[in-house]
Order: structure tokens, then C-alpha cells, then sequence
């Protein structure tokens, strides 16, 4: 590290510990996925780097953070854009626009994965009706977008034999035992739990085409066109078009402006911690991070990009 920088960052964090010491609450993820252990990783490095700063890492979902973030249960969280930006707009599944919710820094892109038993030969999410489904719980953005999917194909959870909502730990188990024909997840590519899953079962990604990206984006506009590249799992062969957003960390937008700009700092000096975890954000610079999602930005966070000179 540069001594520009080391200094620099030496003045955010002693700002950030001048702040009144902290108990904070960061939302993160579903057991088997990437936010629950990237969460673990903020924690260790907001703990040693921020005087009187000490987080709580609980599990949640994306819908479920943003609601516990503007409903003043939790300070910090994971979300994803599209369902924050529902929040803002105060859209399904959200009942009032969410006003104490501000964005914080862009992480990485996240896929919509929709994994089928390969046996099924499932060409499409139309192939879909009278299967069983294994999707996350209420309250978890991959579960709305699943619910989504189905809509955009003339269908709903109601056109499923059966529907169970669960962690990836619980889904991966129902499909390597049959009990389960369809697994859908949002996440990183590889997603663990579905290589988990691909070592037990044949698999396959099934995509969703144009007309279903399209018929999609008239529920909500913010879903955007993704590839997930061959040979990302084994046996796919080809690249699979699918549903993508970002993932980003949010804040009450009330809390304390140099304490989350002590918190951008940190991360971006130990990014390699959190790459460790997500690979994504492997290089990620304070440009990335400040990718707009259409979410306002915190106050700290809005200062510590200036200063980097992104904004």
C-alpha cells in the first residue's frame, strides 16, 4: 500500500472510530450461499479496522433485508437492485416506498439459475407445469424472481405438484433425492450448491429465452440480460441465457457518514477477503463500486466516491 493511501485511509477509519461506538446488524444470505460468508468477511474486517464498531451477521434474503433496513431492524445489508429498487418505488412485493434505504457500493453481478434434473429434458421454463419445484424462502429475491418466471410463462406456483421454499441446502438435498425436478437460485456463477448438486446428478441450466426475458421485464424493468458461460458447470456445453442484477450493500441512509465511509474504506484496502469469498468481486476499484443502481447514495458513500474521483 502506498503511503498516500495508507494515510488516507488511516483518516477514515480514525473518523469512522471517533463516531459513537456501534452495535450494528448486517443482513446477509441463505446458509449455502455467497452473501452469508461474504458478510462474515465485512464483519472481520469493519471489527478490525473501525474503533467501537461491532456487526451482527444474520441470515436474510434480499426482499427480507431491505425491509428489515427501512424497518430500522438491521442497519447494513445485502440486496439486490431490482428488488431495491422496487422498495424505492414502493412496488409489489414492497407495501410503502422504503425512504431510510440508500445504496452503499455495487459488488458484482448475480444470475438468476434455473438448474433442472437432466432426465426431464426440460427445453424452457414453459416445460415447467405439473413439476415439483425447489425455490427459497419467502422473502429472498430469488423466490420472486421464480414467481416472476412463472408468470411470464402463463403460470404460477399453483401449476406445481409441489413447491418447497428452503435454503440452497435444503433445495440441493431434494434434488439429489428426486423429491425436487426444478431448483431455481439467485447467486454467483459457479454457485456452489449447484456444483454440490451437479456431483450427485446429472443436471442441466435450463434457459430462458428471449420471449421470457421480454415477458420478464414487463413485470419488472430492471431485469436485464445474462449469460451464464460454457463450461461454467459440469456437462454444459454451451452458454445459457438467463436473468441478471447486481447485488449491492445497502444502508439506513440515516446512519452515521463516516462510519460507512470508514466502511467503504476498509473494504476496498482488504478487497482480497471478500474476493476470497466471491470471486466477482475480484479487482473490483471504488468505479465499480459506484455503479448506478437506482437506489440513492449514502451520504458517506456519496463523499468516498468523490474522493476516488468516480463521481
Amino acid at each position: 500500500m502506498s503511503m498516500l493511501r495508507a494515510t488516507a485511509l488511516g483518516c477514515a477509519l480514525l473518523a469512522a472510530g471517533l463516531a459513537q461506538a456501534q452495535s450494528l446488524r448486517l443482513m446477509t444470505g441463505p446458509q449455502g450461499g455467497s452473501w452469508y460468508p461474504l458478510g462474515g468477511a465485512i464483519k472481520n474486517i469493519m471489527e478490525n479496522n473501525i474503533d467501537g464498531v461491532s456487526v451482527q451477521v444474520m441470515p436474510g434474503g434480499g426482499i427480507a433485508n431491505v425491509k428489515a433496513v427501512e424497518g430500522g431492524t438491521a442497519q447494513l445489508g445485502f440486496a439486490n437492485s431490482v428488488s431495491t429498487v422496487d422498495a424505492i418505488a414502493g412496488k409489489p412485493p414492497f407495501d410503502t416506498a422504503a425512504e431510510n434505504v440508500c445504496n452503499v457500493a455495487t459488488l458484482y453481478p448475480q444470475y438468476f439459475q434455473v438448474v433442472g434434473l437432466a432426465d426431464e429434458g426440460f427445453g424452457s421454463p414453459a416445460d415447467f407445469g405439473g413439476k415439483s419445484l425447489a425455490a427459497q424462502k419467502k422473502g429472498n429475491t430469488g423466490e420472486a424472481i421464480t414467481g416472476h418466471m412463472l408468470q411470464a410463462y402463463g403460470m404460477s406456483y399453483d401449476d406445481m405438484s409441489r413447491v418447497n421454499y428452503g435454503s440452497y441446502t435444503d433445495s440441493v438435498a431434494l434434488m439429489k433425492d428426486g423429491n425436487a425436478q426444478i431448483f431455481t437460485l439467485g447467486t454467483t456463477v459457479p454457485a456452489g450448491a449447484i456444483m454440490d448438486l451437479a456431483a450427485a446428478r446429472d443436471i442441466t441450466l435450463v434457459p430462458i429465452p428471449d420471449d421470457g426475458l421480454a415477458a420478464m421485464q414487463e413485470i419488472n424493468a430492471g431485469y436485464q440480460r445474462a449469460i451464464v458461460p460454457a463450461g461454467s458447470y459440469p456437462g454444459q456445453d454451451e452458454d445459457v441465457p438467463t436473468i441478471g442484477y447486481a447485488t449491492h450493500v445497502i444502508a439506513q441512509c440515516d446512519l452515521d457518514a463516516d462510519l460507512v465511509y470508514g466502511m467503504l474504506s476498509a473494504m476496498y484496502e482488504n478487497v482480497g477477503d471478500l474476493a476470497a469469498i466471491a470471486k466477482a468481486i475480484e479487482g473490483i476499484d471504488p468505479a465499480r463500486m459506484a455503479t448506478e443502481t437506482g437506489v440513492p447514495l449514502h451520504p458517506g458513500a456519496q463523499r468516498f466516491y468523490e474522493e476516488h474521483g468516480v463521481l
